[in-house]
């Protein structure tokens, strides 16, 4: 289910900032899984490639650091 925003839609406010953030790291964790795999799949099939491994942890590394910045810029609840 997407993700409904009602509020004002001001992009000064910090919960729309959090949830645009939100919507960034869905992306960048969405294209790692497509494209992770993908790689993975034509490696399988034809073309060996060395350091698909290390390209692989380094950005799942990249994914989880773009996480954890989200988790730490979230508004502060009042």
């Amino acid at each position: 289910m997407p993700i409904r925003w009602y509020g004002t839609g001001d992009p000064k406010d910090p919960l729309y900032q959090h949830y645009s953030r939100i919507v960034n790291f869905t992306i960048h964790a969405m294209a790692f899984a497509a494209l992770n795999s993908g790689l993975w799949v034509f490696q399988q099939i034809r073309h060996p490639w060395a350091h698909l491994d290390l390209f692989s942890e380094v950005w799942l590394i990249a994914v989880l650091f773009h996480l954890a910045i989200v988790i730490a810029q979230r508004p502060k609840e009042t």
